[in-house]
């Protein structure tokens, strides 16, 4: 599993060397207090990159809290029991 990891994070740092490599004419970003300047390749990995955090945030702000609430207050309102229970305990 880890060496099918290893090979998939090689394959896309490949392929953002290659949309680098590829697309090296200049371009300029305004955002209105500050202008960024750079390649075209380069623009497209961040906003890729950018896009990515985004998405990963929203999921979890909109999933994986909820659950884990969720599953907080179920915990709160199982009673405790003992995790190995014995025979002929009440």
């Amino acid at each position: 599993m880890r060496l099918i990891r290893f090979l998939i994070a090689l394959l896309c740092i490949a392929a953002g060397v290659l949309v680098g490599a590829l697309n090296p004419q200049p371009v300029s970003m305004d955002f209105g207090f500050v202008t960024l300047r750079g390649t075209l390749g380069v623009s497209l990995l961040v906003a890729l990159l950018a896009g990515a955090i985004a998405g990963g945030l929203m999921l979890a702000a909109s999933v994986v809290v909820p659950l884990r609430a969720q599953l907080r207050r179920q915990r709160a309102q199982r009673p405790a029991t003992p995790a190995n229970p014995q025979p002929g305990d009440p």
